[in-house]
């Protein structure tokens, strides 16, 4: 079993609580992963501020198969510019059926994640190219 294939396991999940609850479950399902699974992340971007933000995602991206992303620190804003994302680039190239909310699962689980850290999550695009920024909660950039 290749590294990817754990997105296969991921979609399904995601395509059976949508389907067998809906989409507020799955979205439920998101933030409670971010605030509990997530919970000692989030206690380290706070702890570590925006460089812990890039020094994780840096890290994270590097070590998935198949992506193209930047991730760009800076004092004021940790920004990922995703030109391709792994885990859709993995489902798409097995020729999987995609559920069609798998991208909104960035906005949800970073968005409940940055939250808890002290900061704002944004996020911009999808269907696998995509940009995120996080920046300290009252920071406009």
């Amino acid at each position: 079993m290749a590294a990817g294939d754990f997105y296969f396991a991921i979609d399904a999940t995601f395509r059976h609580i949508h389907a067998t609850y809906g989409k507020e479950a799955l979205v439920q399902y998101w933030q409670a992963m971010a605030r509990e699974y997530h919970r000692p992340l989030a206690e380290r971007f706070r702890r570590g501020g925006l460089e812990e933000v890039r020094a994780y995602w840096a890290e994270y991206f590097a070590a998935e198969p198949g992506g193209d992303v930047e991730v760009r620190g800076g004092e004021k804003e940790v920004e990922l510019v995703v030109r391709a994302c792994p885990a859709i680039g993995w489902l798409r190239a097995a020729g999987r059926d995609i559920v069609p909310c798998y991208c909104e699962h960035c906005r949800h689980v970073s968005g409940t994640l940055a939250a808890a850290a002290g900061m704002t999550f944004a996020l911009t695009g999808g269907d696998g190219a995509c940009r995120q920024v996080f920046r300290l909660q009252g920071d406009t950039a």
